[in-house]
């Protein structure tokens, strides 16, 4: 089948959904694609008790506030009714079981490579997001470990692992809280390696939300916000060396800016099980042989699960022919909305806190510019 559309968004999460929505508002026609079986698929997807770690009011699409009764902190379950209620309100019909496999130029048009036969496009935005391939280590794909191994993206919750003894690789937020989750499911033992000791920040302090200083600290020099939230840290996390889990070395901000590893954002709970003894922290993993894992410090640890919190890359690499789109990262070289090459446009991959409001500040940009195309408005090419 050979489509043509005027404006292709590739992704339903909320990145793509507000894109859609505000070129909707502008009487721009567009097509959602979606490589899932619904709407919202990656986040439908996500493990059992996933709690947002950004506070509603910071998260929330435009003009779509979250009801009150969710509370603070949206679950999965609650964010994807949202999206669906969101896509309903605003008219968005997404093509759900459409993956594209390839983007390139055929022309003046964008051509997508899909499951569903080829597609032609004036304008493409892609919205596949940050979170999008799992990352996996070279040493777990190495044959001879005797146990069970997953990443994050296909955990679901602690019931499959009660009784067994795990290993969650990653102090990451995911990590972290499928440990706390694990000792809570009833798992013989749990164990949380790390390899690179985490910026820890508590998802409340004192019944407030901890999100709330991030659009500030995001505003200073890179060294001041990371003293600042050094000091935070210390006041409200104090030193844990003794249990495992060494003082982070580099601060939030820099960490971020780096690489885009954000802080672990948790509960109290989490640091109550590492201190009680119910999480041991251990070094990195470097190595797995027949029913355990190999540490960096030497030690053979018995594993009969081994859960990846290892993180995720954006696949667009994959997604793109040649670099001319992506910089050294793979990320776009544009992660503001404007068009990297004309006519391909990227939304949602800037690493912050409370991305999922943040995209909607982009969405505007693309929207209006878009439509200004269409209308023989000059449109602004941005650059880097």
């Amino acid at each position: 089948m050979n489509v043509h559309a005027q404006v292709t968004v590739i992704g339903s999460g909320p990145a793509g959904l507000a894109t859609a929505a505000e070129l909707l508002g502008r009487g721009v026609p567009v097509t959602v694609c979606e490589r899932g079986s619904r709407l919202g698929a990656a986040w439908a997807s996500r493990w059992n008790g996933l709690r947002f770690n950004t506070s509603r009011r910071g998260s929330a699409l435009p003009g779509a506030p979250f009801p009150r009764e969710y509370g603070q902190f949206p679950t999965r379950d609650q964010y994807v009714d949202y999206l669906d209620r969101y896509a309903a309100d605003h008219g968005i019909a997404v093509e759900t079981g459409i993956e594209v496999r390839r983007i390139h130029r055929g022309g003046e048009d964008w051509v997508l490579d899909t499951t569903a036969g080829e597609r032609r496009t004036r304008h493409v935005i892609v919205a596949t997001g940050l979170f999008n391939r799992p990352r996996v280590p070279t040493w777990a794909t190495a044959p001879g470990f005797d146990g069970e191994m997953l990443h994050t993206s296909a955990y679901r919750d602690a019931r499959s692992c009660a009784g067994r003894s795990v290993v969650v690789v990653g102090a990451s937020t995911s990590g972290m809280e499928i440990a706390q989750q694990l000792v809570l499911g009833g798992a013989e033992k749990v164990r949380l390696s790390v390899r690179t000791p985490p910026n820890i920040l508590f998802r409340e302090i004192n019944g407030v939300p901890g999100d709330l200083a991030a659009p500030l600290l995001f505003h200073l020099p890179v060294a001041l916000a990371d003293k600042l939230a050094f000091a935070m840290q210390r006041r409200t996390v104090g030193d844990l060396s003794a249990y495992g889990l060494p003082r982070p070395t580099r601060g939030m901000m820099a960490r971020q800016r780096e690489n885009g590893a954000g802080p672990a954002v948790i509960d109290p709970e989490v640091l109550d099980s590492i201190r009680g003894g119910a999480i041991g922290c251990v070094p990195a993993v470097v190595g797995l042989e027949g029913d355990s894992v190999l540490v960096a410090d030497g030690r053979r640890l018995p594993a009969e699960v081994v859960i990846l919190a290892t993180g995720f890359t954006t696949g667009l690499d994959e997604l793109l022919d040649g670099a001319e789109a992506l910089d050294a990262r793979g990320l776009p070289r544009d992660t503001t909305g404007g068009e990297v090459v004309p006519g391909l446009r990227f939304v949602g991959y800037i690493y912050r806190p409370g991305l999922t409001g943040y995209v909607g500040k982009i969405a505007k940009r693309v929207a209006r510019e878009v439509a200004g195309s269409r209308t023989g408005r000059v449109v602004p090419v941005s650059g880097r």
